[in-house]
């Protein structure tokens, strides 16, 4: 069963969890964007290969450290997303969500710094 919170106190534990972040990593927080919303698009779904009826806790928007070069500029500002009620129907107890948005906000980082699917998973952020 899912566990819902206020938007006020979802947006506590995204805080929360950046909060915790180590210093390397909370430096790029100065380059990245964080959304909180309700839910993913229909198009933000199907960029990611997932049917309306599938999950989508976090996604990363942009073009990650590895893969910049000098060319890149004049694009828009790296973006996260983290998706309030598909993190809520994941967890069954306040404690699965505090844990789920921690791993999602490292997760999408993890992208930021180029990390794909397969590495995210072996350092236990998949």
């Amino acid at each position: 069963m899912a566990h819902h919170v206020s938007k006020a106190e979802f947006a506590r534990l995204v805080e929360k969890a950046l909060a915790d972040l180590p210093e390397e990593f909370a430096r790029a927080l100065d380059e990245v964007a964080m959304e909180i919303r309700d839910r993913p698009t229909r198009e933000e779904l199907a960029d990611v290969g997932l049917g309306e009826d599938e999950l989508l806790l976090g996604l990363y928007i942009g073009v990650p450290l590895t893969e910049r070069s000098v060319s890149d500029s004049g694009r828009l500002p790296d973006k996260i997303l983290i998706f309030k009620e598909d993190c809520e129907i994941a967890c069954d107890s306040e404690g699965e969500l505090v844990r789920e948005v921690r791993i999602t906000v490292l997760h999408e980082l993890g992208h930021y710094f180029g990390l794909d699917e397969d590495e995210l998973g072996e350092v236990g952020f998949g």
